[in-house]
């Protein structure tokens, strides 16, 4: 086996990663992927890397590596929770917890990073500036200005020489992944490299601020004239790709409330609004903020919602978002096989999955919601249960799917918490009829129905010339069919050889049953003569005809 050490400069990051691991009790799983042998880590290492003395349990191990880990391994762990097909449920809510949120940079390099991106110093660009951030996470912090017109701003910055580190660490994360396909019976279910490359497809999107300036010009085009969600304006003329400037926008944080009760704000209305904008997003829109944590969120006079950090988003096609009221549908209609059925066609069931087992599940989970009130189906209780199924059964969603599972449920959850009570499946009622509506009309379905139209009628017009150039074919006795059958060839010389090892055989017995009736016939024990000699030779040359024969059957394995 190759050894999973790409590079003697990751060499330092390896062993301390499989020092966090050890120490967390994970050795076994190392041991396992044959891993340490290439680290060259003494015997006595390993027994002073015991795993943690706190009796926790394994997701909560995990969560503490991943948080000890650092930044890339922070995200990892974010981004797992948003995967119940890969883990059970109580990795998923330990996951989940996992807080992106670090001690700030000191001032000195935050600056130099800022004034290296404008190509200037700060006092030329702003006539204010906080050293002291507003946020802090993994990849970036967050810090206050004031442009010289008094337009107050917010950057983004990017943490110095975080690129470097996340380039290490996914060089790492492959290789482990490569290992646990090879190693573990969890790559015969799940292409692990395939999720390690996805994952890293995303982090390296995310730290590119320019997509994450497109992605709020595009929540803002898509809620224009709605005059209860603000999102703020990039200043494009200071953003690059590794400091984003965007407007300033101040408020009550939308979790805080006490202070909106304190305020006069009306929390039903909060609520009904931020179950109205999650539901544009998905239904309408096709692209949804999938970060939905309440810090992200604040409230502006006038119950208007102002949204930030538009990092991780979520897309939907056309067809997805179709799919998903039909999966819908056949819920509400307690239509296991049917909700089956659409799981089938949506593509994340796999071949091998029980069918008869996964359409029972369903449906018992279908009924335990039967006819309950819509104020009392808990939506987080009800995701929990079919992340449960989901797992049980290998179900293998994208992940935009499972970035809006989440969502939904946070959303979901942040509206119950703002009005006790709350009824996500009324608000989202109009909705679905409107898409069904939608989908109904001519103008939706007429398009693809008149390109279908056209490429019939495009076939009917040549039938007639084709129709009539086989017919008069077939009467000239010129018509023939030509069939090509992949490994055909091989298999006819294989039956070649077979029936010319079956002729030989024949023959063999043939001149050895001679032989034996020849034989008798002549006195071998006088004086050699023509025939005796002729009938030795013969009888030698059978003999060995039929060891070669025998020979090249065994060798032969057939």
């Amino acid at each position: 086996m190759r050894s999973p050490i790409r590079g003697v400069r990751h060499f330092r990051r390896y062993r301390e990663i499989v020092r966090v691991l050890i120490h967390h009790g994970f050795g076994q799983i190392l041991d396992a992927l044959d891993i340490l042998p290439y680290l060259s880590i003494p015997q006595r290492l390993l027994r002073r890397w015991r795993p943690a003395e706190v009796p926790l349990g394994t997701p909560e191990r995990l969560r503490l590596a991943l948080e000890e880990l650092g930044p890339t391994f922070i995200k990892l762990g974010q981004a797992l929770s948003t995967r119940p097909d890969l883990l059970p449920p109580a990795y998923i809510s330990e996951l989940s917890k996992l807080q992106d949120t670090v001690p700030p940079e000191p001032w000195d390099p935050i600056k130099a990073r800022i004034e290296e991106e404008l190509g200037g110093r700060t006092e030329g660009f702003f006539i204010e500036f906080e050293e002291e951030p507003i946020a802090a996470a993994s990849l970036a912090q967050v810090h206050a200005a004031t442009l010289p017109d008094g337009s107050e701003v917010v950057l983004k910055v990017q943490r110095p020489e975080i690129q470097g580190t996340i380039e290490t660490d996914l060089e790492i994360l492959f290789d482990l992944a490569e290992l646990l396909d090879e190693h573990t019976p969890l790559g015969d279910i799940y292409d692990l490299s395939g999720i390690a490359k996805e994952f890293a497809t995303g982090l390296r999107s995310e730290l590119d601020f320019y997509r994450e300036g497109r992605n709020a010009d595009r929540l803002r085009e898509n809620f224009r004239g709605v005059h209860y969600l603000r999102i703020p304006e990039v200043y494009w003329k200071f953003t690059t790709r590794r400091l984003l400037v965007l407007e300033r926008i101040r408020g009550i944080k939308i979790d805080k409330f006490e202070a909106l009760d304190e305020a006069g704000y009306d929390r039903p209305r909060i609520a009904e609004r931020a179950a109205d904008i999650i539901i544009q997003e998905v239904l309408e829109d096709g692209f949804f903020h999938a970060d939905p944590h309440p810090g992200n969120f604040v409230v502006m006079p006038g119950e208007v919602i102002g949204a930030m950090d538009f990092g991780l988003v979520g897309h939907l096609s056309h067809q997805m978002r179709l799919d998903l009221i039909r999966l819908y549908v056949a819920a509400v209609e307690l239509d296991a096989k049917g909700v089956v059925d659409q799981l089938i066609k949506v593509g994340v069931v796999s071949g091998e999955m029980d069918r008869v087992e996964l359409e029972r599940d369903t449906a018992r989970l279908l009924k335990k919601y039967y006819e309950l009130p819509l104020k009392a189906v808990k939506t987080q209780e009800a995701i929990n249960e079919a992340m449960s199924i989901a797992f049980r059964h290998h179900l293998q969603l994208p992940s935009d799917l499972w970035l809006l599972v989440k969502t939904l449920a946070m959303m979901e959850g942040l509206a119950r918490e703002l009005a006790p009570g709350f009824n996500f499946f009324k608000v989202a009622r109009p909705y679905v009829r409107r898409f069904l509506f939608e989908i109904a009309r001519p103008g939706a379905w007429g398009p693809s129905l008149l390109k279908s139209v056209g490429d019939w009628s495009e076939l009917l017009s040549r039938f007639p010339k084709v129709g009539s150039r086989i017919l008069t074919k077939v009467e000239r006795g010129d018509f023939r069919i030509s069939l090509h059958h992949e490994g055909l060839n091989r298999a006819l010389v294989q039956l070649d050889r077979l029936s010319n090892r079956i002729a030989l055989s024949v023959l063999l017995a043939a001149l050895i049953v001679g032989l034996a009736i020849i034989i008798p016939a002549f006195n071998l024990a006088e004086e050699w003569g023509l025939i005796t000699g002729l009938i030795i030779a013969i009888f030698a040359g059978v003999s060995l005809v039929g060891l070669w024969l025998i020979v090249s059957i065994l060798r032969s394995g057939r």
